[in-house]
Order: C-alpha cells, then sequence, then structure tokens
C-alpha cells in the first residue's frame, strides 16, 4: 500500500485552471481519471488525511503511485477529453455501466443496396439506422408484421436474397404482398429505397401527415367507386395504427425526449432511460454498475450521460434530456450534448406535469431493477467468495486467489497444435485477458512439452514488463532464455514501449496457474517458472478423469469434495480453457484445408485474393496473365503483382497429369492442369485401362492432397 505523501506534487505545481488528471499505479497503469474545473484544489483534495477521505477514496489513493494531469482550454474540452480516456483506459477505480440485458433493436440496414429491416442487438454499425431498444424481440416482430403491408421492405437475409434472385422466384412475403419482391425486380433500388425512408420516417415518429395522406387517398377511391383500392387502404390505416397503439402515447406534444432515472444505495447503482419519440415511448434500457469512487447522484447522470451519448450524433441525441439531478457542470455536459446533436439540448430536472410522473414511472424501474440485481448476485458473490476460500484453503494459499489463469493444448493428431490462456477474476471470466498461442519450438505431439513452452512465453513476457518498468532487472531472473528471445517465440504482437497506462497483454500476474493435466503438466508448469525464477504463483492442475487436484512435487493428489464449490470453479475455468483452445485449433485446420496457392502471397489480404479471383475468373488464367494485367486489378500496385507472378510461377505444376489412354490432360474443376505424381504399379495399371473399364481420371483423395 502507497503512502500518498510519497507523490503528491509539490506546492504550486498543480495549475489553477480546467484539466483532466490521471492516477497511475506501480505498474504505470492508469487507475483513476477525472475531471475539474480547477485541477489545483481537486488534486489536493486528494492528499488530505486519509481518515477523512471516503473508503473508495481512500482505497484509490493508496493504490496509486503517481498522478499526472493535462491542462485543457475549456470544460466542455475537459468533459470530452475524461470520456475518451476512460474508454482507452478502462480505469479500474472509475464508474463503468454495464448492461443489465442485452436490448433488441429495430434496425434498418441503409448502407446496403437494398435496405433490409431486422432486428440487432449488440454495438451499433455504420450505415444503420437504429430504433429503440425495446424490452422484446417478439414485439419489435410483431410490430414489423403490421407494417410490412403498408411498407413491404425487405426482410431477408443476404443468402435467401441471393436464392430468390438466381431463381427468379420470390419468397413466400413476396407473394403475400409483404415484401415488395426487389429480388426478382419488381421494383428499382431506387423505388425500394423509397419505401425503406418511408418506413424510417414512421418509425421516427412523423405519423400524424401519412396517416392523413393515407385517408385522403382512401376517400379519394371511394369517391371514385375504386373500392377494392379503398378497401386496401382502410386496411393498410387500420394495421398502422394497431402498430401505434403498441407504443403509449405519454405526451400530446410531440415530444422528443429521454428520461433518466437512477437508484442507489452504498455499493452500487442502476440506471433505466426511457427514449420518448414523437410523444411515444419508443425504447427503454438500464444499467447497473459498482460504486467503486466517491460519487452522487449528480456524479452518476454525469457518467450515464457521457456512455449513452458518447458515441451519438444526430437525431440520437435529443432535443431534451430529463434527469433527476444536474452534473456538477451541467453548463458545459449541456453544451457537450448540444454539440454532438449539432443543435441546443435542454438538460433539466422536470417540475411538474405529465414529464414529472413519466419520471416516477422511470425511476420505479430503475429501483425494481437495482433489487433484482441485487438478488442475483448477492447468491453468486457468497458462492463465488466460497468457492475461491476452498481453493486457498485446498492449495494451502496465504489469500484467496482472485486472478486465476488456465492453460490447456489442442491438436488433431499431432496437427495444429495449439494453446489457451483463459483469465479468471474474482471468479467471473475475464474473456477481454484471453490469449491464444500457437507452439513454434517443435512439431509433433507433446502436450507436456507443449505445456512448458507456453508457461515459458505467458511469464517471460510479463518479465519484460517488469523489466521494462524497472520492478524488474535480468539479474534476479532464473536460467532460462534472454527475454528478449519471447518476441520471436510468441504469437502475441509485443506490447507498446511506451508507457501510455493502457491495458497491456500479460502485464498483470496471477496468484493462481491451473493447468488441464496431472503431475506430468504440472511439473513442466513448475519447471518453466523455476527457470525464469518467478516463486510467488501457485501452480496446480486438475485432471480430467477423478478430477483430481495436482500439486508440484506432490506424489498424491488433492481430492476436493464433489459438492465443494472450489471444484465446480476450477472445472469451470478448466473447461472454459479447453472450450477455447479446441476452438482455435478448428479455426487452424479449417484455414488449413481450404489454403490455396495466393495463400503463400507475402502481404496480400482476403480481400485483394477475392479481388483478383473475380478479375481473372481462376487461379489458372491469373498464372498466365502478364504482369501488367495483374495491375489492372483496383488495389493491386505493380510489387504486388510481380510478387504473385512469381508466387504462382514457383507454384505451378512440373507437368501436366495426362490420361494415358485418351492423351487428354486432366484438369480439376477451376480448369487447372494436375500434376502427374509417380503412380505406383496398380495404380499405373487403372490408368492403362480404357475409358468405361473402372479408369478414375483423378482419384478424389488425391485431388484434395494436390
Amino acid at each position: 500500500m502507497a503512502d500518498p505523501s510519497s507523490y503528491r506534487p509539490k506546492p504550486g505545481q498543480i495549475p489553477d485552471s480546467p484539466g483532466v488528471y490521471k492516477f497511475r499505479d506501480e505498474h504505470r497503469r492508469v487507475i483513476y481519471v477525472g475531471k475539474a474545473k480547477s485541477l489545483r484544489p481537486r488534486l489536493s483534495s486528494y492528499f488530505q488525511d486519509l481518515a477523512n477521505l471516503h473508503p473508495r477514496t481512500r482505497t484509490m489513493v493508496t493504490t496509486a503511485a503517481s498522478v499526472e494531469w493535462t491542462v485543457v482550454s475549456t470544460e466542455v474540452e475537459a468533459l470530452q477529453l475524461e470520456y475518451s480516456w476512460i474508454k482507452e483506459y478502462d480505469p479500474r477505480f472509475n464508474v463503468k455501466y454495464r448492461d443489465d440485458k442485452s436490448y433488441p433493436s429495430l434496425a434498418v440496414t441503409l448502407g446496403e443496396e437494398f435496405p433490409r429491416v431486422q432486428v440487432m442487438r449488440g454495438p451499433k454499425k455504420k450505415g444503420v439506422r437504429y430504433f429503440g431498444p425495446y424490452g422484446h424481440a417478439w414485439a419489435i416482430r410483431e410490430t414489423v408484421d403490421l407494417m410490412l403491408r403498408v411498407f413491404p421492405v425487405r426482410t431477408c437475409s443476404a443468402g435467401v436474397f441471393k436464392n430468390a434472385a438466381r431463381t427468379g422466384r420470390p419468397c413466400l412475403l413476396g407473394y403475400i404482398g409483404k415484401c415488395s419482391a426487389p429480388c426478382v425486380g419488381r421494383v428499382t433500388p431506387e423505388e425500394h429505397r423509397e419505401l425503406a425512408d418511408e418506413f424510417c420516417d414512421f418509425m421516427a415518429g412523423r405519423t400524424g401527415a401519412y396517416l392523413r395522406r393515407l385517408e385522403e387517398q382512401m376517400h379519394e377511391a371511394a369517391e371514385e367507386m375504386e373500392y377494392e383500392k379503398a378497401g386496401r387502404l382502410r386496411d393498410d390505416i387500420e394495421a398502422l395504427r394497431r402498430a401505434l397503439e403498441k407504443n403509449a402515447v405519454v405526451f400530446n406534444d410531440a415530444t422528443d425526449a429521454d428520461l433518466i432515472a437512477v437508484a442507489e444505495d452504498e455499493l452500487e447503482a442502476a440506471v433505466q432511460i426511457f427514449h420518448v419519440r414523437g410523444g411515444r415511448v419508443r425504447g427503454q434500457r438500464g444499467w447497473v454498475t459498482d460504486k467503486v469512487e466517491a460519487v452522487d447522484t449528480a456524479g452518476l447522470v454525469e457518467h450515464a450521460l457521457q456512455q449513452l451519448y458518447g458515441e451519438e450524433k444526430g437525431d440520437a441525441v435529443p432535443k431534451e434530456v430529463l434527469v433527476p439531478a444536474l452534473p456538477e457542470d451541467a453548463p458545459a455536459v449541456s453544451q457537450w450534448l448540444a454539440e454532438r446533436r449539432g443543435s441546443n439540448v435542454s438538460l433539466r430536472i422536470p417540475q411538474r406535469g405529465d414529464k414529472k410522473d413519466l419520471m416516477a414511472t422511470v425511476r420505479r424501474n430503475a429501483q425494481q431493477t437495482l433489487v433484482l440485481h441485487k438478488t442475483k448476485r448477492a447468491s453468486d458473490l457468497t458462492t463465488r467468495s466460497r468457492a475461491l476460500e476452498e481453493i486457498a484453503e485446498a492449495l494451502g494459499l496465504d489469500s484467496a486467489p482472485l486472478r486465476i489463469e488456465c492453460f490447456d493444448i489442442s491438436h488433431l493428431q499431432g496437427d495444429d497444435v495449439v494453446a489457451s490462456m483463459v483469465v479468471f477474476e474474482d471468479g467471473l471470466p475475464r474473456k477481454s485477458e484471453y490469449r491464444r498461442f500457437q507452439i513454434k519450438t517443435f512439431e509433433g505431439q507433446d502436450d507436456v512439452r507443449s505445456m512448458h513452452e507456453v508457461l515459458t512465453r505467458r511469464f517471460r513476457r510479463y518479465l519484460q514488463e517488469k523489466e521494462r518498468t524497472g520492478e524488474w532487472t535480468q539479474a534476479e531472473g532464473g536460467t532460462g532464455v534472454p527475454l528478449d528471445a519471447a518476441a520471436e517465440m510468441s504469437h502475441e504482437v509485443a506490447a507498446d514501449a511506451e508507457d501510455d497506462g493502457r491495458p497491456k497483454r500479460f502485464a498483470y500476474p496471477p496468484q493462481l496457474v491451473v493447468v488441464d493435466g496431472g503431475q506430468p503438466q504440472v511439473a513442466a508448469a513448475r519447471r518453466a517458472l523455476d527457470e525464469l525464477g518467478i516463486d510467488d504463483v501457485a501452480i496446480c492442475g486438475l485432471a480430467k478423469r477423478l478430477e483430481e487436484v495436482w500439486l508440484p512435487g506432490e506424489d498424491d493428489p488433492v481430492v476436493l469434495p464433489r459438492s465443494s464449490e472450489g471444484l465446480y470453479l476450477l472445472q469451470r475455468v478448466r473447461d472454459t480453457a479447453h472450450d477455447f483452445a479446441i476452438r482455435y485449433q478448428r479455426t487452424k485446420r479449417a484455414k488449413r484445408f481450404k489454403a490455396g496457392p495466393l495463400d503463400a502471397v507475402p502481404g496480400l489480404g482476403d480481400t485483394r485474393k477475392q479481388a483478383l479471383i473475380k478479375h481473372f475468373g481462376s487461379v489458372k488464367k491469373l498464372r498466365s496473365a502478364t504482369i501488367e494485367q495483374i495491375c489492372e486489378v483496383p488495389g493491386v500496385g505493380r510489387k504486388t503483382a510481380e510478387t504473385v507472378a512469381v508466387v504462382l510461377a514457383q507454384a505451378a505444376p512440373a507437368a501436366p497429369a495426362v490420361n494415358m489412354a485418351t492423351g487428354e490432360i486432366i484438369e480439376d474443376d477451376e480448369g487447372v492442369a494436375q500434376t502427374a505424381p509417380a503412380a505406383s504399379p496398380p495404380e499405373r495399371e487403372q490408368q492403362e485401362r480404357p475409358p468405361g473399364q473402372g479408369q478414375q481420371e483423378c482419384p478424389p483423395e488425391r485431388e484434395q492432397q494436390e
């Protein structure tokens, strides 16, 4: 635990101006980011008597080892820089909201030639317009089903669309009038895009004018005695009104606003947002967070606004944002929101009327979310804590292993040997820390040797980080390979040399290493750490057969009870590593089977490979093309064209395979001549037979090999 006075800035060093500051720990990792109207009083407040600090603030300043700051011109710039740094460094002591569920949205892919309406989850994509999010996917599908009668926009996948275009027959929706069938040319791309734009306008709240236009068309059709057309328009109007009824009217003045409410206790907080567009509730979402820093309701609101609108622009930021408490620097936040929207944004607390009543509803939703989350987490937290304590007791550890890393080896009969590393922190998986390895120092099946290599590479990279930050010198290390050799062996990209505070790969040491296997694998892991001079990391192995826990140097395993939460956690960690390794091994195997001549061209990616094949039609025609002809392909320069020509010339078959009976050259499906390997006597007999007498021009097995 560091003493804050050891890194306290000297009097007069801190400027009295707006800025953003970063606290770093002893490893130079950024652990907290904050902003202030005036840096001097704000930073000075962290270096008072520890007894006067909030417990969470006290933990932060004693974990930190240094503080630095950046001066900006305005408070809006400070807000923007703070948000950018929080996203970049992911500080452990900053409030980070996480969705309490994955909310679906109604999405229209306007970036495609024929826009598609579909349900989407996850991060937003470029060229897609979103509506929502909604509480349930089925609610979106019901609304879309009603609206397709009036706006028959494409909803099919790319595969279905291409198949319909190839066969000239639309899908069922095209036959029943719920798709305009652009796949078979019933409408032009321009007409279909107009339908998509009208669909988006209606979903955005511009409903009144469209309904009035449909009613006028219905009356005109009735007056001209076109009763079938009038009947269709009447049904269209009814369908749209039913779709509108699914979104309750909350404001009669077509208000566009987001209402944000917060429910909190000493440890956690829940945030709920209602998206109101055109006076109707168009979407709802919620977040929960641990209060890892001393923050009040206003601070929680400010963090929520940053996360909600930090990546948004234009109409995604509403004209009005209603909150339960104004941030500390409300004018700067309002200006920041206005810059993202491109026009004025009103940030205020509702005082009376319908907006205050709806805010109470949003607050009740936040309170229910917090209660539900605490009920779930209470059980999970208790279980995880008990599991970690049982592991520590069974393995004789001084404290609970808050960070566990597990390694597993995967291969297929000695081919494509790979390894995985998964990380669990506080009993939960931390997927951003997962890593994959290729075994590079040898070929074949040797799990023990593979485990030794992987552990050596992983912890050599950790020692590199310590050496770079001055925490470790090579004289303290073991007798293994020098640290610089790690870059040659590691499958991972080397960490940046600059001390920028970003999370580094392999920078965090675990308290416990778990290997998938028994005594041999555990001994290999222990030997790898001993060679590097690392003696403060515990190691154990979990054998699949009897789920026994093996420790280094022990002849007998540790047997945990079958009902033990500790054993269950170790099994989960081991199984996660096993699945992660298998997925990587299968991916490598699939790539190897799909490998072609162009894969040997250095620096040639998938996009340019596809462009070359599309331009020439086959590898055979590409091989016979001149360098000038290859340069005609978009994105291919002369140097790349020369490399392609050389590689294909080297990979060209020495001699074509010939049908000995007819004298014809045997070609594959792409029209590429097959090589003629030296045939064994039985194969030579088969080639000499005339056609129709058991001759097989190219055995499937050999064709696949070549």
